[in-house]
């Protein structure tokens, strides 16, 4: 009888020991505590924001503009253009994790007044190198709490806090905590890494214009001046950095590698290159169809955007003047071909010119002695596909039928292959309009320039609806201060009757002035507050 009662007892402590191990081997994770820190406020930059005695302020001298938010995060339509909120981004300092995360706990020390709120975005660094977009955090029960789920697990966490305000006492953060919990297992686990091109779509292209001023992201607009700005705070850059860079090619062939470092046109808030589950407003509409666009040619919304007027055209994208004038060869707002170069798996390595350089010229092949076929801003990203050469004389190729050589960009890759024979030197045409690599067709066809343009006012008298993209030819101060990796005879005008396509060994020439630079009203540098809207 006793040995029996002893048996049962190591039974039951062997039970008991099992039992701990297996619950220790299912939820390894449980015992690891978050990763918790504070960034330094006064680190971050951005625009609509200014950091003093360790408190970061709202600032209307220097706010863009934003839709209004509901409590869930809805964006509410205004019929009044006038309710635009102005709107204060500040991009905090990045913090590397020991452990991959997906959810991030954010908890704001916050002063605000009615007509105002303070809130923050969240994004990570993949394990690939590259980051997700912004996602904006869910307010949680307790005041100033909230969370963050990624898309992915990521190794690397930054935070951007969002300040809003529509008068009376300016919101204020005096302290941010964020927590990162570890990912589970299956949570890191990922499939097999597939080389995939990103995300390409036909979208109609304006100019921004609006020299002197400054971007959503506290960028200084330029005179020629080489970036783009998308209509959602999801894919901005910080200043100075092409974390969100596109490729835009013309009808013409000529093709611009460009970063995102404004908010528009039109809309602030369709991130319309994302399928309709993850886009953050108007979920109703095909993925890669800017709202605009099917409000001017649909009636999508009652033919209004988001803040209840009429556009004008049916833009989804905004091009710098370098951009649309120099790199491209644009005389007028186009349909382009544009690659959102972050959604995809290929490589990026940034760009980096030296001295008063801001670009590098692509060529048709790898070569100096090739036609250029368009640019790579400084700061931009660009696909690397493959390597030509070596030393001095490495190319990679960035397109189809485009090669930038090897030292124009921070650190070349030393892992990709090798390309193969390079094809006949030739000006690399983009994809036919509404066509798109890995994905269905969503976008119209191009619609005609002339009915694209009939809710403009006349070149030289056009209002807020519209900006007119006809380029004033170079004035002295301009020629100084200009940049340009191109030597040669200073550029003439070009005849006004010729067609938009260029010369494939020269750079476009600018059409003569016959008009005055304005935005069309969906940029971030056109919606923000009446105090910084121009120069």
């Amino acid at each position: 009888m006793r040995t029996r009662m002893r048996a049962g007892l190591r039974g039951v402590g062997l039970l008991a020991v099992t039992g701990a191990l297996v619950a220790a081997a299912v939820s390894p994770a449980a015992a690891e505590p978050a990763a918790t820190w504070q960034p330094d406020l006064s680190a971050g930059e951005g625009t609509g924001v200014v950091v003093e005695s360790g408190t970061a302020r709202f600032d209307a001298a220097t706010a863009i503009g934003a839709p209004m938010e509901g409590p869930e995060g809805e964006t509410e339509s205004s019929a009044d253009p006038a309710d635009v909120v102005p709107t204060g981004l500040l991009t905090l300092p990045s913090r590397p994790l020991d452990r991959p995360a997906t959810e991030v706990d954010s908890t704001l020390v916050t002063d605000t007044a009615p007509g105002s709120t303070a809130g923050i975005d969240v994004r990570g660094k993949r394990a690939g190198g590259g980051w997700t977009e912004w996602v904006p955090a869910t307010p949680g029960e307790e005041p100033g709490s909230a969370t963050t789920e990624l898309p992915e697990a990521v190794d690397e966490v930054q935070g951007r806090i969002v300040l809003t305000s529509t008068g009376g006492a300016p919101p204020a953060v005096r302290g941010v905590t964020l927590s990162a919990a570890p990912a589970t297992e299956s949570e890191t686990e990922s499939a097999p890494m597939t080389e995939a091109g990103p995300r390409s779509y036909s979208v109609f292209a304006t100019r921004e214009g609006l020299v002197g001023g400054t971007t959503a992201n506290g960028h200084k607009i330029a005179n020629r001046d080489r970036f783009v700005a998308l209509p959602s705070r999801r894919a901005l850059s910080p200043n100075g950095r092409s974390d969100y860079s596109v490729k835009v090619c013309a009808p013409n062939g000529r093709c611009a590698f460009a970063p995102v470092w404004d908010i528009g046109p039109w809309n602030t808030k369709d991130d319309y290159w994302n399928p309709a589950a993850e886009r953050q407003s108007f979920k109703d509409l095909p993925q890669g169809v800017p709202q605009a666009q099917a409000a001017f040619r649909n009636g999508h919304n009652g033919g209004k955007d988001q803040f209840g007027r009429r556009p004008a055209n049916p833009a989804g994208i905004d091009l710098g003047d370098g951009i649309f004038w120099d790199a491209l060869g644009l005389k007028d707002n186009s349909q382009v071909q544009v690659d959102y170069l972050w959604t995809g798996s290929v490589r990026l390595s940034t760009v980096s010119t030296e001295g008063d350089e801001d670009e590098v010229d692509v060529h048709a092949a790898p070569e100096a002695g090739a036609p250029v076929v368009g640019i790579a801003a400084d700061s931009a990203d660009v696909p690397v596909e493959c390597t030509q050469g070596t030393g001095e004389q490495a190319w990679l190729r960035v397109g189809e039928g485009q090669y930038i050589p090897a030292d124009a960009v921070e650190s070349a890759p030393t892992d990709v292959p090798a390309c193969g024979p390079a094809a006949p030197a030739a000006p690399a045409a983009p994809a036919a309009p509404g066509e798109k690599a890995g994905d269905a067709v969503a976008t119209d066809p191009p619609a005609d320039a002339a009915g694209d343009r009939a809710g403009a006012a006349p070149t030289g008298t056009a209002p807020a609806g519209e900006k007119p993209a006809t380029d004033p030819a170079d004035s002295p101060a301009e020629k100084a201060t200009r940049k340009s990796t191109t030597s040669g005879a200073p550029a003439t005008p070009a005849d006004p009757t010729t067609t938009d396509e260029a010369p494939a060994s020269t750079k476009p020439s600018p059409p003569a002035d016959t008009g005055t630079r304005q935005a069309a009203p969906g940029s971030g540098a056109a919606q923000r507050a009446p105090s910084a809207a121009t120069p």
